[in-house]
């Protein structure tokens, strides 16, 4: 007998377009009316589950974390609706996560690829730029169509960010995870990096904290989405704080950026760049704060209806995942108010169903 939820609520196929009439049927959405009884009715606003485009499964403070910490984390991000992730570096094989039919879909990017004792120990590969290229395929070939870089980091030598690897080096190891099929993306808090991933033809920008009106057309023209991370750019002062004594220059660099991080992010949207929200979630900022980021942007000045496109809609489609139509998996979330009218209520998930079990 087929296991079937009637969704009684509207149901929001896009964040301009409504429908009335879904049910869940054996995991599958379908807005044909089974002939059975549901076993159970769902009211409230449907949409997709939610998207946490740039998340660490199984990374921790320290590094690679074990399998109860790592699902632990996976857990507390479904709780909270979100149902898809995308990776954005971990020193973990996660493979086992995507087998498992109570933790959210999970695209892995594998593991950071960073200069030599220019990141944090133990979170990423560390190299020296002759060996970039090679590296990036063999992440390209490991993952699951991403990779990530670390464009740039404290230089303790100059005393501020600045460039993890020469620009023609990135070039070179861009083109290589193009040649293999994959997609790059890059940690970015300064402008310059910003200017050589562009040059490069990077797939997507992370943090974007650099972001100057120079780069906006250019972002639009080569269709280069941003992920902004609010709720991680939050920590830069207590950084500054740490840094100011030791280097100066990169604390006020660092608080600058932090400064202006709503602004950038408005001037962005408003210019026709892609937005995705992330969280950053695995290494200081905590899983489970999809709804945070959301009301992060929200609060940068993007409408409630442009928040859901980057957290479910889009997002989706840009990471190539089905939202809701039919056929698709029932990894949808349902709130108690339009959210679109009021994104408060993404803080509080009435229901949560992933591939039609009811998790939340």
């Amino acid at each position: 007998m087929a296991s079937i939820i009637e969704f009684s609520g509207p149901v929001l196929v896009s964040s301009v377009e409504e429908r009335h009439g879904m049910w869940s049927v054996d995991g599958v959405l379908t807005f044909e009316c089974p002939s059975e009884t549901p076993d159970r009715v769902l009211d409230g606003w449907v949409l997709p589950g939610f998207v946490d485009a740039h998340c660490h499964i199984g990374l921790g403070a320290g590094g690679a974390v074990d399998e109860q910490v790592t699902f632990a984390q996976a857990t507390a991000d479904r709780d909270a609706g979100t149902l898809l992730i995308r990776d954005a570096g971990s020193p973990s094989d996660t493979r086992w996560v995507q087998q498992r039919r109570d933790l959210p879909r999970l695209i892995r990017a594998g593991r950071h690829i960073a200069r030599s004792r220019r990141y944090l120990r133990g979170l990423g590969h560390e190299i020296e730029p002759g060996q970039l290229v090679e590296t990036v395929r063999k992440e390209a070939r490991d993952g699951d169509g991403w990779v990530k870089l670390v464009g740039d980091w404290i230089d303790r030598g100059v005393g501020d960010l600045a460039a993890s690897f020469p620009a023609k080096t990135v070039k070179d190891a861009i083109a290589a995870a193009h040649d293999e099929g994959a997609r790059v993306t890059a940690h970015c808090f300064a402008e310059d990096t910003i200017d050589d991933m562009l040059d490069a033809n990077i797939d997507c920008i992370e943090h974007a904290t650099g972001l100057l009106p120079r780069h906006l057309p250019r972002l639009v023209e080569q269709a280069v989405p941003i992920v902004p991370t609010l709720v991680n750019i939050a920590t830069f002062p207590d950084i500054a704080s740490q840094a100011a004594p030791k280097f100066p220059v990169y604390a006020d660099h660092m608080v600058r950026l932090w400064e202006r991080r709503r602004e950038r992010v408005l001037e962005a949207f408003e210019s026709g760049v892609e937005i995705f929200a992330g969280t950053d979630a695995g290494s200081v900022i905590k899983h489970g704060r999809i709804a945070d980021e959301m009301m992060e942007l929200h609060d940068a000045g993007l409408p409630p209806a442009a928040v859901l496109d980057a957290a479910a809609w889009r997002a989706r489609a840009w990471l190539g995942a089905e939202g809701i139509s039919e056929g698709a998996s029932a990894d949808v979330v349902l709130c108690s108010e339009d959210p679109r009218r009021d994104l408060r209520t993404v803080t509080e998930l009435k229901h949560i169903v992933l591939r039609g079990n009811v998790v939340g």
